[in-house]
């Protein structure tokens, strides 16, 4: 009767439906030493289960500790630093550069327009000597 009740216990812990009691049933039976013939491929797998809960492993795990690389992270703020003000720099110059143009339009309008005040008071000049020339009966040069 014992063989039977084993064999359905062994059938449900392959299904995976066993308690923990009814576990330890099973390794007591097969850890007992008189297990039948046709049950003796399981005797291993549950002998493996008891030797295996007795074994430590005594070494000690080197864990590899990642350390933040802080070299490459200062390059690449340096660079990216260096950029933003290289950058900003040219647009600065763009800016003055623009400002230098608009300056220099203002200027030459400004002459250009005191010259067309010039150039009129030279046309009337010209004309009052014309008219002097006239009177005074010089000649023309």
């Amino acid at each position: 009767m014992e063989l039977a009740n084993i064999e359905k216990l062994l059938e449900k812990y392959l299904d995976a439906e066993t308690t923990i009691a009814e576990e330890k049933e099973l390794k007591n039976y097969f850890s007992s030493g008189n297990v039948a013939p046709h049950l003796q491929e399981y005797e291993t797998l549950f002998g493996y289960f008891s030797t295996s809960k007795n074994e430590r492993f005594t070494k000690t795990i080197q864990l590899k500790t990642q350390k933040m690389n802080w070299k490459w992270l200062s390059v690449a703020a340096s660079v990216v630093l260096l950029v933003s003000v290289y950058t900003g720099y040219q647009n600065n110059q763009q800016k003055k550069a623009e400002k230098v143009y608009a300056e220099t339009q203002m200027a030459f309008g400004m002459l250009a327009a005191n010259l067309n005040k010039g150039n009129i008071a030279i046309a009337k000049l010209e004309y009052f000597e014309n008219t002097k020339n006239k009177i005074f009966k010089q000649p023309k040069k």
